[in-house]
């Protein structure tokens, strides 16, 4: 094999390896392609416990409007965005708007947490995937991942990446309250 083609082929090898990568889900079970949580459809269902030992189970909101944001300590948009969420969390909340922070512990630390809800004085429900059973069912692929959800437990929206700003999250919202 000469230069150019061994350049060629160790090319084609991490184009190959990128691919896989960016195709395979994050962890978790293998779910098909076509079951991803998808706008019009009912969210998956879930129960986690927050960082302070209480069980919340998504279902049991059903008449809120909720915004499911699957989020970690070290991700850099997720850190940009929380300002926004919690500014527009406290506007809300008394419309029956919930933030359900889905911490993915199962790739993150548990010591980091308190820490990250301190610095950014975060008040809504942060819960813990330790065993990235959500991520898997709600298929997450990238940090941020945030689903907006109606009071029929419909979702509305769902937005991949970030961070959010105040502007984009009172329109999703102010859409799932309606």
């Amino acid at each position: 094999m000469n230069r150019t083609q061994r350049i060629i082929f160790y090319i084609l090898v991490l184009i190959t390896g990128a691919a896989w990568i960016a195709l395979s889900p994050i962890k978790g079970d293998s779910i098909s392609a076509g079951s991803a949580p998808q706008t019009g459809f009912t969210a998956p269902d879930f129960t986690l416990t927050t960082i302070t030992g209480e069980n919340i189970t998504l279902s049991e909101l059903k008449g809120q409007t909720v915004l499911v944001n699957v989020w970690a300590t070290w991700c850099p948009p997720c850190k940009a965005e929380m300002p926004a969420m919690e500014k527009v969390y406290n506007e809300y909340k008394d419309q029956g708007f919930v933030v359900l922070a889905v911490n993915s512990t199962f790739q993150d630390t548990s010591e980091n947490i308190q820490p990250f809800i301190k610095e950014y004085g975060l008040t809504f429900p942060v819960l813990l995937d330790e065993t990235g059973k959500v991520t898997a069912n709600y298929q997450v692929r990238s940090l941020p991942s945030s689903f907006f959800i109606n009071r029929q437990g419909i979702i509305t929206e769902v937005v991949i990446g970030g961070p959010m700003s105040e502007a984009l999250l009172r329109t999703r919202i102010e859409e799932a309250l309606k």
